[in-house]
């Protein structure tokens, strides 16, 4: 089977550290395979647009593979993607989330932040009004909590425990997931579950936590995700 154009579709964003944080990604991707056509592509704030992109892949003969650079599925996944392929020779990949690859990033930047297992944690994610979108985050927090020792929920006589809030979409919020799990002293972490700086990390880090870990990327191991969701649409 001949490689097709792989298509990473991110949301987009004005952010300038985000948009280098995404462009890493598929930096790493393209160096993993330097035979892979690897292309940009957006579904908001920037450009080229994701059908553009396809459909210039597609007139130059190669098939594409359109990759969600998102965590989850959503309404860009459904509605923006999805037509994106629509023409035939094109096919869209499984979004990055969920997956224990980003379990894995989550713990090493907690790490690196500093978490303790006296300290509340709160996983905080973008929201979607998606009932699926909830559904992976709330697989995440499982995954995250049992590698931690924790449960999912508030603090109480087991420990830390572990909190979801989302930015926008869904609830809780990220304010009131951080004073659910700011009970006494305790101490409340965020994991940023944000695949780059942006204007989501912006509401974690202002929703009145003590410590905000960093985002998922940049890291080498996006890339390897990136390329098995590809090889998985392409049934390799």
């Amino acid at each position: 089977m001949s490689d097709a154009v792989l298509v990473g579709c991110s949301h987009g964003t004005d952010d300038r550290a985000g948009r280098a944080a995404i462009g890493s990604i598929l930096a790493d991707v393209a160096a993993r395979r330097p035979d892979l056509d690897v292309r940009e592509a957006f579904v908001d704030v920037q450009e080229p647009e994701v059908a553009d992109v396809v459909r210039d892949a597609l007139a130059s003969g190669a098939p594409a593979v359109v990759v969600p650079l998102l965590l989850s599925v959503g309404f860009h996944v459904r509605v923006d993607v999805t037509a994106a392929v629509e023409p035939e020779g094109a096919c869209a990949a499984a979004p990055l989330g969920p997956d224990d690859v980003l379990v894995d990033i989550l713990l090493d930047r907690l790490a690196a932040a500093g978490l303790t297992d006296d300290d509340a944690l709160v996983l905080a994610a973008a929201g979607s009004t998606d009932p699926a979108a909830a559904a992976a985050v709330e697989q995440v927090a499982a995954s995250l909590a049992a590698r931690l020792g924790r449960h999912v929920g508030p603090p109480d006589e087991r420990g830390g425990g572990l909190v979801i809030g989302y930015g926008a979409g869904a609830v809780p919020r990220l304010r009131d997931a951080v004073a659910t799990a700011r009970t006494g002293a305790r101490r409340v972490v965020v994991a940023s579950y944000l695949l780059a700086p942006g204007f989501f990390l912006g509401r974690v880090r202002a929703a009145g936590a003590d410590v905000v870990s960093a985002p998922l990327a940049p890291d080498p191991r996006l890339a390897d995700l990136v390329l098995r969701r590809y090889d998985e649409a392409r049934g390799a």
